[in-house]
């Protein structure tokens, strides 16, 4: 028997790629494309990633929205609140993708990846003998939740000292938290080097700008703090960040995500001596990893099971 529709509404990614996964892996399902499912009774569910305004609230019987990446501050965009309830894509490719690219920024900078590029292009023969062990840096990641989480277990099997921050209290093996705004000045100055893998949500928006650089950890085994954003773009002030760069609150930054994307040309963070910028590219959503477990909690709300991993819609993530 045939199931309900599901709507496929995403930018930025290639509709064709997402549409062959989602049709192999729920062959009992029509798939239609945004706009051409606007205002269809007969869908059930909806695959998102920047959806067209509105275009949820057309759908009278939609029963859950997923989105196809770890953010879901699109889907609130623009005030939209969906009526139904909103799905995080938690999966273990998507999650061992982030934490190595978190990995691979911090142990750069540990171990002198920048300086050492730079040195190269000069054809300079030098080897800095100061690199601290990584027991004696400590790591901290804003946001705990499975990325945070994940991350900070890769990173303590390293041997770096660990810390986090998340906006509730939370127990992690191995590492010190930190939460609340009480929290969050000590998790500062305790942390050599910040990743920041928060949500955007109102409370968060901007977070990474003057007054958070103020109150990091002055000095330590690297110098000047490191913040490595793979979070998303609008966490981030990045006139602040230029400054905090060139006034030494930060030594060195690695950015994968911009309030603008792509990153224009004429943005001095491409030329800064200081920054590694990578192209939103931390973390690639794989339909084949990500779709069959999407599938499979839409059957299994079907049969009158509750949905797993949801969005609480007040705090939006």
């Amino acid at each position: 028997m045939s199931k309900g529709k599901i709507l496929l509404a995403v930018t930025g990614f290639d509709p064709a790629v997402w549409r062959k996964a989602l049709e192999m892996a729920a062959p009992d399902r029509t798939v239609v494309e945004e706009p051409d499912g606007a205002e269809d009774g007969s869908i059930d569910y909806a695959v998102v990633w920047k959806q067209q305004k509105g275009i949820l609230d057309r759908l009278p019987n939609l029963k859950a929205v997923f989105s196809i990446g770890a953010g879901v501050d699109h889907i609130f965009a623009g005030g939209d609140a969906p009526r139904v309830p909103v799905v995080r894509v938690v999966a273990e490719d998507l999650t061992g993708r982030m934490s190595e690219y978190v990995a691979w920024q911090v142990l750069d900078h540990h171990r002198k990846g920048p300086l050492y590029r730079s040195q190269q292009a000069r054809k300079i023969w030098h080897e800095d003998r100061f690199q601290p062990a990584a027991e004696d840096v400590t790591v901290g990641i804003l946001g705990l939740g499975q990325l945070g989480t994940d991350a900070a277990r890769k990173l303590s099997a390293l041997g770096f000292r660990l810390a986090g921050w998340s906006r509730s209290p939370k127990t992690v093996d191995g590492v010190d938290t930190y939460a609340g705004d009480a929290g969050l000045g000590a998790f500062l100055a305790a942390c050599d080097i910040v990743v920041c893998l928060l949500p955007l949500t109102t409370d968060t928006r901007g977070i990474l700008a003057a007054p958070l650089f103020d109150r990091m950890k002055r000095e330590g085994p690297l110098g000047a703090p490191v913040l490595i954003n793979a979070g998303r773009g609008g966490l981030q002030n990045e006139t602040d960040i230029l400054a905090a760069l060139d006034d030494g609150r930060l030594g060195a930054v690695s950015l994968d995500v911009f309030e603008t994307e792509p990153l224009p040309a004429d943005n001095p963070l491409w030329a800064h001596p200081k920054v590694m910028i990578t192209p939103h590219a931390a973390a690639t959503s794989v339909p084949e990893a990500l779709v069959p477990p999407m599938i499979a909690q839409m059957d299994a709300h079907d049969r009158g099971e509750p949905l797993r991993d949801l969005v609480d819609p007040e705090a939006g993530y």
